[in-house]
């Protein structure tokens, strides 16, 4: 099913709050993923905070709920009613999120869903300029202050400007898997990560924070076949390298052995599928474990 991904672009927006995300879902699609971009607005022509103007769709798509409405922020030192976008578009973010969709922001595009009456009772964020004013402008909302975005009941909201970039590529981790993710942070030569308002990021983004191209081939397998034997042997022949030269880059870019990271995966993968009520021993066989005694070694770990 495609994924329709709809900008609400407002007058004096920044172009980094808007282009970010949108590469990141038109790498994913370039990459397979299902995703269908849509810039629309309530006037044709929408100027930007750093002087290009843009041109939107004024006749707005039917949206499904598996369909993204997305604000962008504009250029705003205080968040005053007569900036942003305006009575319809709000209605519109409202209305999507009544129906079961997702709504996100960048920066100041919190204030759009803060008058759609999202955040009420929800989590948020926004640029640490505008952290205050929204707080005393929602009162009813709690505004987690240093971090690059929050996710709260289908309200996801970002710090502004580049964090748009972390929160799409959440957003396609969570949609499509974090390889794919990965994979398309790798394509914008941007660090792979997934930090949002809790520790829980995923080892496979953590530890692709590195410019190392013998790595991240390396990586690309083990990601691919993390239940699998791999050896050594295979992985850096995989990669051309030699073992040690890769057991040296691989331990110098992400901190951990081959093997442990293969680890890391399956224990990961296999407290996912505890979680959601698989046995350890069913887990276990799933991620590779040749018994649960090695499982439940690495989960009684620090």
């Amino acid at each position: 099913m495609t994924t329709r991904v709809v900008f609400l672009l407002p007058p004096r927006l920044h172009l980094l709050d808007l282009a970010g995300p949108a590469q990141v879902f038109s790498t994913a699609a370039d990459l397979g993923c299902a995703y269908e971009l849509t810039y629309a607005a309530e006037q044709e022509d929408v100027p930007t905070a750093q002087g290009a103007r843009l041109r939107a769709e004024t006749r707005w798509p039917e949206l499904s709920v598996e369909d993204l409405l997305l604000a962008p922020g504009w250029r705003a030192w205080d968040l005053r009613p007569a900036n942003g976008p305006g009575a319809r578009s709000v209605a519109w973010l409202r209305a999507h999120h009544d129906a079961g969709g997702t709504v996100a922001s960048v920066c100041a595009g919190a204030d759009a869903l803060g008058r759609a009456g999202l955040l009420d009772g929800r989590r948020c964020t926004t640029h640490h300029h505008l952290q205050d004013e929204l707080a005393r402008r929602y009162p009813k909302a709690t505004v987690v202050r240093d971090v690059l975005y929050v996710v709260d009941d289908r309200v996801v909201t970002s710090a502004g400007i580049a964090s748009g970039i972390d929160l799409a590529l959440h957003l396609v981790a969570v949609a499509h898997g974090p390889a794919v993710a990965a994979r398309v942070a790798r394509a914008m030569v941007v660090y792979a990560r997934r930090n949002g308002d809790e520790p829980q990021t995923s080892a496979m983004l953590r530890h692709r924070a590195h410019l190392s191209d013998v790595v991240h081939r390396t990586q690309d397998l083990i990601d691919a076949r993390h239940a699998d034997r791999l050896s050594l042997g295979e992985l850096a022949a995989a990669a051309g390298v030699s073992e040690r030269t890769l057991t040296r880059a691989f331990s110098d870019a992400t901190g951990l052995t081959p093997l442990r990271y293969q680890q890391t995966l399956r224990l990961e993968r296999a407290e996912h599928m505890i979680a959601h009520g698989a046995t350890v021993e069913s887990a276990a066989r799933a991620v590779g474990f040749t018994d649960a005694r090695m499982l439940r070694r690495l989960r009684s770990r620090p």
